[in-house]
């Protein structure tokens, strides 16, 4: 430690002319002092190379993304101001978040969660999510006057980005919303809140979700997003094309629509049947 010494004199003072909080400046202080112990040597006498090598035995710690950005950063800092040497730090690279494929209910499991929900106003409400894909955000804050059964859409305000989007509105969906009506009679709000001040709580559906899925049996760890993913899988399922769905989502790119393709059983499918012809002659 002796050695990095003037180092850490010369970081710390980097870290507070440039107004790091106390916490950033230990973060940083501890993220160098480990990579200079993994090498046994100053880290001025550690290069790129030796960054990337100690950046693939964080991952095979099993360091999480979030952790070993922090460290990412620390290290850019020292070699791009403490060090000046500004060409290394865009060559460090951030790790990327890992993509999870979403879960994803069948048709039948969708069917017996929705049935086993006692409340009228969240079975519709869930319902909802899943006839038009919507997220719990949006759902929630659905007016009356936001269902047009005259062109058959449902205008979603504020979503995601806060840009506003119309979906489209089955005709069982806007049935099952008129006979929901006819026994819920209320303001603007189409699920109002108990007191009917305002809309429905997240948390509130959160709730009923959760009890609903345990009723029903289904043990996969679901959320409500669930049945949006479940609503674009199943539509990916029955032909529609992809870009339609980005719309429908309220997608910015597509590639986020693109990850449901690996999630269809007409892709499963196909792949079992080339993978079955590969071994015929085994």
């Amino acid at each position: 430690m002796a050695a990095i010494s003037p180092l850490r004199r010369r970081m710390i003072e980097d870290m507070t002319v440039r107004n790091l909080s106390p916490a950033t400046q230990r973060s940083y202080l501890n993220a160098v002092s480990k990579f200079s112990r993994h090498f046994g040597r100053s880290p001025d006498r550690l290069g790129l190379d030796e960054v990337h090598a100690f950046q693939v035995h964080l991952v095979a710690t099993g360091i999480s993304w979030p952790s070993l950005n922090q460290i990412v950063c620390a290290l850019r800092f020292f070699y791009g101001v403490t060090l000046g040497q500004a060409t290394i730090p865009e060559r460090i690279a951030y790790a990327r978040e890992p993509q999870k494929l979403p879960v994803v209910l069948s048709a039948d499991e969708v069917v017996r969660f929705l049935e086993a929900i006692p409340s009228l106003k969240s079975r519709t409400a869930l319902t909802t999510v899943y006839a038009a894909g919507l997220r719990v955000s949006e759902v929630v804050m659905l007016k009356i006057a936001d269902i047009d059964s005259g062109r058959m859409v449902i205008r979603v305000e504020h979503g995601k980005g806060g840009k506003d989007r119309y979906v489209p509105l089955a005709e069982r969906t806007l049935d099952l919303l008129r006979a929901y009506q006819s026994a819920n009679r209320s303001g603007a709000w189409l699920f109002p809140s108990p007191a009917k001040e305002g809309p429905i709580s997240p948390t509130s559906l959160q709730k009923t979700f959760k009890a609903a899925l345990k009723e029903s049996g289904i043990s996969k760890n679901a959320s409500i997003h669930t049945l949006r993913h479940s609503y674009a899988t199943h539509l990916l399922e029955r032909g529609v094309d992809i870009r339609l769905i980005q719309k429908v989502l309220g997608h910015g790119c597509l590639t986020s629509t693109f990850r449901y393709t690996h999630l269809t059983r007409k892709t499963i499918t196909n792949f079992q049947s080339i993978i079955n012809d590969l071994m015929a002659d085994l």
